[in-house]
Parts: C-alpha cells; sequence; structure tokens
C-alpha cells in the first residue's frame, strides 16, 4: 500500500504544471543589482537596486503574467525610503 502511494505522489510531481524557465540572468555588485526572468508561460520578472547610503536601498522593477481569467497584468514599482509604490496595468 505504501509503495502506491509513493508512487502516486512521484507520477502527480511528474505531470505537475511546473513553469520553465527560458530566460535568466543575475548580476550582483557591491553597491547594485539586477536580474529578470522569463517563463515560456509569459510570466517576466525584472529588479534593479542601487545603494543610496548605507541603510537605503533604491529599486525599481516590473512583473507581468496572464491572470486565469487569460488577461495579461503588468506591476511595475519603485522601493525607496519613502515606501513600496506599485502601478498595477490591466491589459
Amino acid at each position: 500500500m505504501k509503495f502506491v502511494i509513493v508512487f502516486a505522489c512521484f507520477l502527480a510531481l511528474a505531470f505537475a504544471d511546473v513553469p520553465v524557465t527560458v530566460q535568466e540572468y543575475n548580476e550582483v555588485n557591491p553597491d547594485s543589482f539586477k536580474y529578470q526572468w522569463a517563463t515560456a508561460e509569459g510570466t517576466n520578472v525584472q529588479q534593479d537596486g542601487v545603494l543610496k547610503d548605507p541603510h537605503t536601498i533604491l529599486v525599481k522593477g516590473s512583473y507581468e503574467y496572464v491572470s486565469k481569467e487569460g488577461k495579461p497584468i503588468k506591476v511595475t514599482y519603485t522601493a525607496d525610503e519613502n515606501g513600496y509604490k506599485p502601478v498595477v496595468v490591466q491589459q
């Protein structure tokens, strides 16, 4: 019985809908960073950050994906000493 349960779990994992990363870029420096990645399903993420002073990192970025309803969603944002400021665009 245990074998059937373990086999069923492995079978479920094998057929799970896992996004495939098709592009990835990372850059980390002492005073800045940058990364981006994309999946075959249309999810895109990018973010840049720079050290403003020893206690503050200025960050800007965006991510986009297709909602469950099939609508493209894009969020751009900045984050700094004044907080996180997103802008959502539904296309």
